[in-house]
């Protein structure tokens, strides 16, 4: 597997290219409790990089892009959901900083670099830096919440179970109970009116 890792003092003012792939196995070491997610990765992530450096500063940027199956939320199907994203960091040099939390502490020592709160900025050390930790940030942060397999799916019927984008039931909508507030609300409109009617002389 190509080492994910940019040599900085290499590093000009002109932005260079650097294209690095990273496969399923990678993502499976990088993130342990990926099995349990719901997805599988269909072939490599691949992130295309743009880097640079002005005085101290380091400047990285680009796009990913990356195929996974997942799980339709309506209708159960599993269905390859294609991720695409643009990406911007910029880090600036440690020198004898140390970061406030001791996670950026080991990822200095560790990888060269750290994040801040923000996932655009950090601080980096040394003349490597690693970026498998960035690029796993970048893809967790991608990976939709509530997959959907389309917008016009119209999922499983709630009372038979069918796939209503294959076939129609003939079971009948339930009507939704009325809302609690709708008493208060009525509850209140009556009192007004009889405040109203009351004032009449």
């Amino acid at each position: 597997m190509q080492t994910m890792k940019i040599q900085i003092d290499k590093l000009e003012a002109t932005p260079t290219a650097h294209v690095f792939e990273a496969s399923p196995a990678w993502w499976q070491e990088q993130v342990i409790e990926a099995r349990d997610l719901g997805h599988q990765v269909e072939g490599p992530f691949v992130f295309e990089t743009q880097a640079y450096q002005v005085g101290e500063e380091v400047f990285l940027g680009g796009t990913f892009r990356g195929t996974i199956e997942v799980e339709c939320g309506r209708c159960l199907q599993r269905y390859r959901h294609a991720l695409c994203e643009s990406f911007r960091l910029v880090l600036e040099s440690a020198g004898e900083r140390q970061p406030p939390d001791p996670d950026g502490v080991i990822a200095l020592a560790r990888d060269g670099m750290c994040l801040a709160e923000e996932l655009e900025l950090g601080w980096y050390r040394g003349q490597v830096i690693c970026l498998d930790a960035f690029f796993t940030e970048l893809i967790s942060l991608a990976l939709p919440l509530q997959p959907i397999c389309r917008e016009t799916c119209k999922g499983l019927c709630p009372h038979c179970g069918v796939d209503r984008n294959q076939t129609d039931c003939d079971c009948e909508e339930v009507k939704r109970p009325p809302s609690p507030f709708a008493a208060l609300a009525a509850l209140r409109l009556a009192g007004e009116d009889g405040e109203k009617t009351g004032g009449k002389s």
